[in-house]
């Protein structure tokens, strides 16, 4: 009996030791999904700048518009020419790491 119980504290044991991995872990898959889906939505706001500059509107305000809230104070455009920056900080508990992470996507129109 004292055998068995010694088993399942050693058990509790290592599972606490393990917890701290498995959480940065955790952090760590969910930081690069936001990284993907921050690249998703720097590609699609730069699409709609570029089709906002082939109508000869403001593709600033049209990549603002396709950004989701969150993401509006995050992103930088650029416009030259016939080509559409956008660049975005993907969320992150750690502001300088988003910075470090920061995605762009650029998307042109012939004039």
């Amino acid at each position: 009996m004292i055998r068995g119980a010694r088993e399942g504290g050693q058990a509790a044991v290592e599972l606490l030791a393990a917890l701290p991995v498995l959480v940065g872990l955790g952090l760590a898959v969910a930081q690069l999904l936001a990284v993907g889906y921050a690249a998703v939505l720097a590609g699609n706001a730069a699409e709609a700048g570029a089709l906002a500059l082939a109508a000869r509107a403001d593709p600033e305000a049209s990549v603002r518009k396709a950004l989701p809230g969150w993401s509006r104070a995050r992103a930088s455009v650029g416009v030259d020419g016939g080509t559409v920056t956008v660049r975005l900080r993907p969320p992150a508990l750690v502001s300088a790491l988003a910075r470090k992470l920061e995605v762009a996507s650029t998307a042109s129109v012939a004039r």
